[in-house]
C-alpha cells in the first residue's frame, strides 16, 4: 500500500484517517467539496486535494487513479441519493485492484442478523423520515449506497461505527460481525480510532468483503470480557 484515496477528507473522521495515513508514509490525495478545503490547511504540502462533491464521477475518476486504496466516507447529506452515488462512483471507477473501505452507522446491516436496542430502532423509525423531511439527512440513502457495495465483486471493507466521542487513542477498535454481540455493549468509540480502523483495514486480508461493527477497546464490555478470557483479540 503507497497511494491512498480518502473520500470525505475534510470532516473529523477523514482528518483522522490522514493522520494515521502519512503517520503510515502512505501518498495521500483526496476529495471534498470547494468550499471545505481551508479545513485541510494543517496538511499543506503533504497531501493532494482534489476539490469537488464525492458523488462527482470525473472528480472520483480523477482522485482515485493509480491508488492502491480508497477510503470512503458514505456522508447521506440531503436528500439527492449523494450516499449511494458515491459508493457508485468508487466502486465503477477506482482502479480494479484498489481495496475499498467505506465508513457507516451501526443501524446497516449486511445479512439482517444484527440485534439492535431501542435507541438504534428509534433513530432509524423516527428519524429516518424527519430528517428526510427537512431534507437534511437521508438514512435510506445509506442502506443503498452500502447495498450497492454488498452486492459488488470488489475488494471491499464496511466499518459500521459505534457512538463516536473525542478524545485520545485508546488503540485499534475490536469488532464483531454483528451487532448484539457482548462485547459491543459498550457502544462507543474514539473518533481517531475509528479511522484507525478504516486505515488498518486497507492491510488486512481477513476483513475483505466483511462489514465488521466495532466499538472502542476501552469500553466496560471489553474490559469485563478481558477481565474473564483474557486480552481480547480484535475481531469475533
Amino acid at each position: 500500500m503507497k497511494r491512498i484515496c480518502i473520500v470525505g477528507i475534510s470532516g473529523k473522521l477523514g482528518q483522522y484517517m490522514t493522520e494515521h495515513a502519512l503517520a503510515r508514509d502512505y501518498e495521500v490525495t483526496g476529495v471534498c467539496r470547494p468550499e471545505s478545503v481551508g479545513k485541510l490547511s494543517r496538511f499543506k504540502g503533504r497531501i493532494t486535494v482534489h476539490p469537488g462533491r464525492t458523488d462527482d464521477r470525473a472528480v472520483i475518476e480523477r482522485a482515485t487513479r493509480d491508488c492502491d486504496g480508497v477510503l470512503v466516507v458514505l456522508a447521506p447529506w440531503g436528500v439527492q441519493d449523494y450516499a449511494s452515488r458515491t459508493a457508485r462512483a468508487v466502486l465503477d471507477l477506482a482502479p480494479p485492484a484498489a481495496r475499498l473501505v467505506f465508513s457507516c452507522g451501526w443501524h446497516i446491516s449486511r445479512d439482517g442478523r444484527d440485534r439492535y436496542g431501542w435507541k438504534i430502532r428509534a433513530i432509524v423509525r423516527f428519524g429516518t423520515p424527519i430528517l428526510r423531511a427537512l431534507r437534511l439527512v437521508d438514512l435510506d440513502d445509506q442502506v443503498r449506497a452500502t447495498d450497492l457495495v454488498f452486492a459488488s465483486d470488489r475488494d471491499w471493507t464496511v466499518v459500521r461505527g459505534s457512538d463516536l466521542e473525542e478524545g485520545p487513542s485508546e488503540g485499534l477498535p475490536v469488532w464483531a460481525r454483528h451487532v448484539g454481540d457482548p462485547i459491543l455493549a459498550s457502544n462507543l468509540t474514539r473518533r481517531t480510532d475509528f479511522a484507525l480502523f478504516m486505515v488498518a483495514a486497507l492491510t488486512d486480508p481477513a476483513l475483505v468483503r466483511e462489514a465488521p461493527a466495532i466499538t472502542g477497546r476501552n469500553g466496560l464490555s471489553i474490559r469485563t470480557a478481558e477481565a474473564a478470557i483474557g486480552p481480547m483479540p480484535a475481531a469475533r
